[in-house]
């Protein structure tokens, strides 16, 4: 029985989410895959791996394992670790095109931010197609050979934001904990209690925390942007804090316990808390931009004479911003102020149709999209604020 390994395994690796977890880069049957099996591909972070396998459970496919160093899809694919290069890559080692006839090659959705579907058939003669958000829904995928409007958003429901939330929680108590148990041990539980209180709280009040994207003209200058109060799209976290507060200061004259120091020890402890989570909080789903990441004062600009309504676009974005008008062969931009920023349709427009603009109007070209990825801090090889 191999379900209990599998359970301790995926919750040891979710609370150290925050880390690189590789698996060998490899092909992988699914079932008996004959030549005409489904052929997909996702990267080596050894979670997402595993849950693909099980998703596909009871389907005949094969399973193409990407080299990203062990980071999940959408984080290599911004990131520049999964790129057009990965995949071609493994789609030559593999052994792939011996085992099957047809070359047909499904992607995450995910990853089209990171991939270029074009260069790859250009140099691999596969052809390119990019399947649903989510891994559970590939059997209704490949039962109907499309994508349906739902497989192509993405959604952060509440089982995601707590399994983010024990991936916060767990190292910054690993962390802390180890340091009060070496001379305030006395501090310990009281601490532990207060990070899984407020960590999970921010988590759950998620979809009501983020406020509007300020259009601003630049980011604040140096360190201080990576505070929450700089964050116009989670500013909206410190009311949880506050509420912490409250009820923290509130049960303590109530019981009886005042004390002052204690207690603005206890609030200044849960506010560093609080800026620790909230500097890459909304890089915890694609649905939001992080305030930190200068691409939040981008907007799309579409240029309608070069499209040819091809849809990629459309089938790519996780926020579905795009229709298709089928009469004129024209995308249209329904859902401007739904766009996160994240650069799918720029990257895969077959032609460079659609491009970032910055709010001094300096439009950033679509290979430059391609070419530089966002690092951890959001920025890409040169600052779009100059």
């Amino acid at each position: 029985m191999r379900w209990p390994r599998d359970l301790l395994l995926d919750l040891l690796q979710t609370c150290l989410r925050v880390l690189p977890w590789p698996t060998e880069p490899r092909l992988i049957r699914v079932g008996h895959p004959g030549r005409e099996a489904p052929l997909l591909l996702t990267g080596n972070y050894d979670l997402t791996v595993r849950r693909v396998v099980r998703a596909l459970r009871g389907q005949d496919a094969y399973l193409l394992v990407a080299p990203t160093r062990g980071i999940n899809v959408w984080c290599s694919a911004a990131g520049g670790l999964l790129t057009a290069h990965q995949v071609i890559s493994i789609l030559r080692t593999s052994g792939i095109s011996e085992l099957v006839d047809h070359r047909r090659l499904i992607l995450p959705q995910l990853s089209a931010t990171g991939v270029e579907r074009k260069l790859v058939e250009q140099r691999t003669g596969w052809h390119v197609v990019f399947g649903p958000v989510y891994a559970r829904d590939l059997p209704a995928y490949l039962a109907e050979g499309r994508k349906t409007e739902a497989m192509r958003q993405v959604r952060f429901p509440l089982l995601e934001r707590l399994e983010m939330a024990l991936a916060w929680a767990f190292p910054v108590s690993v962390v802390g904990g180890l340091v009060l148990a070496i001379g305030w041990r006395h501090l310990l539980l009281p601490f532990l209690a207060m990070v899984w209180a407020v960590t999970f709280a921010l988590y759950l009040f998620f979809p009501w925390l983020p406020g509007p994207v300020e259009r601003a003209s630049r980011p604040p200058p140096g360190w201080t942007r990576y505070l929450v109060f700089f964050d116009p799209t989670m500013r909206r976290n410190l009311i949880v804090w506050l509420v912490w507060v409250l009820g923290l200061w509130g049960y303590a004259y109530g019981s009886g316990t005042w004390n002052l120091k204690s207690l603005i020890g206890w609030s200044l402890a849960s506010l560093f808390v609080v800026l620790l989570l909230s500097m890459d909080l909304a890089g915890s789903t694609p649905l939001y931009k992080s305030g930190l990441h200068e691409d939040r004062l981008l907007h799309i600009e579409l240029n309608q004479e070069a499209c040819r309504g091809r849809a990629m676009c459309w089938e790519v974005c996780p926020k579905n911003c795009y229709v298709i008008d089928t009469a004129r062969h024209k995308a249209v931009i329904a859902e401007p102020d739904a766009c996160v920023q994240c650069g799918a349709c720029v990257v895969q427009c077959p032609e460079d149709a659609l491009a970032f603009v910055t709010p001094a109007g300096q439009r950033l070209a679509p290979e430059m999209i391609r070419t530089y990825k966002l690092n951890l801090l959001g920025r890409r090889a040169a600052s779009i604020s100059q």
